[in-house]
C-alpha cells in the first residue's frame, strides 16, 4: 500500500513524527503537500479532503494520513494505526497500548514546548505576546521540561525487556517520536538542553542510537528532510532559552 501524507509544506511540526516512522519501515509513502499541483496532489488536494462532502469522518486539521480508503488524523491516532503495520509496536495488545500512552505523554510534552512561544493564543502572532512567552519558557525549561525528560528517563530505566529503548526490545515508533523532540528542544533551547542532558544519559543515548540507524541516517541527509524554522513547533527565540 501507497500512503499518502498531508501536512502543511515547509514545516517539520507534527507530521514529522509521521514521517520518522514511515522512513524507519522504508514504507512507500507520498508527501502529499510537497508534490507539485499538477500530480493532482499539493496543498489544493489537502483542502478538497478536508472539506469533502462525502467524508462522514472529517479531519480537523493536518497532519492526516490516507491509507487506501481510509483516512486517519491525529499524529498519536495515526502512529497507532501504522505501529503495527510498519513493525514499529509489540505484538501484543498491552505493549501497544503501553506505546500508545507513551506517545500521547509525548504529545502533551510538544504542546507544552508549542506554548513557550504562544502562551495566549495559536492565532496571534508571537511578538503580541512576548512577555508572557518569556515567563511561559522559563517554568518550560525550569520546572516541566525536566519533568518529562525524568519521568521518559525512567521509563528506559524499567523497562522490563532490559533493552534501552522505551518500550519492549526492540525500536517502537515512540523512541523515534522522542529522538525528534530531543532534535526539537536542541533547536529551540540549546543553552538548556546543554544543562540538562547530562542528567538524562539515557535518553541522549537513545536520541544517538536513533540517529545512526540506517534509513534514519540517510534521511536525516536528504531533501526529504525539512530543516527547522520558526513557523514550526519547536522555534529558536534566544531570548526564551535563558
Amino acid at each position: 500500500m501507497q500512503y499518502e501524507l498531508y501536512y502543511w509544506p515547509g514545516i517539520q511540526g507534527r507530521g514529522e513524527f509521521i514521517r520518522l516512522a514511515l522512513e524507519e519501515a522504508g514504507a512507500d509513502y507520498v508527501d502529499a503537500c510537497r508534490r507539485a499541483e499538477s500530480s493532482g496532489m499539493g496543498m489544493s488536494a489537502m483542502m478538497r479532503l478536508m472539506e469533502s462532502p462525502e467524508l462522514a469522518q472529517l479531519p480537523f486539521a493536518p497532519p492526516f494520513l490516507k491509507a487506501g480508503e481510509q483516512i486517519i488524523a491525529q499524529t498519536a491516532n495515526i502512529l497507532f494505526f501504522l505501529g503495527p503495520r510498519l513493525g514499529l509496536a509489540p505484538d501484543d495488545e498491552a505493549g501497544r497500548l503501553w506505546v500508545h500512552q507513551l506517545q500521547l505523554t509525548i504529545a502533551d510534552l510538544v504542546t507544552e514546548a508549542h506554548d513557550t512561544h504562544h502562551p495566549i493564543g495559536s492565532g496571534l502572532y508571537y511578538e503580541d505576546q512576548k512577555p508572557e512567552a518569556l515567563r511561559r519558557a522559563q517554568d518550560f525549561t525550569q520546572m516541566r521540561l525536566p519533568k518529562f525528560l525524568g519521568y521518559f528517563e525512567s521509563v528506559i530505566e524499567r523497562n522490563p525487556a532490559g533493552a534501552d529503548w522505551l518500550a519492549g526490545a526492540d525500536i517502537t515508533y515512540a523512541d523515534l517520536s522522542m529522538f525528534q523532540v530531543i532534535e526539537g528542544l536542541r533547536y529551540a533551547f540549546p543553552r538548556n538542553m546543554k544543562r540538562l542532558e547530562p542528567e538524562y544519559p539515557l535518553l541522549v543515548a537513545l536520541h544517538e542510537r536513533v540517529a545512526a540507524r540506517k534509513r534514519i541516517k540517510a534521511y536525516l541527509t536528504s531533501k526529504r528532510r525539512q530543516a527547522f524554522n520558526n513557523d514550526g513547533i519547536f522555534r529558536a527565540y534566544k531570548e526564551l532559552d535563558r
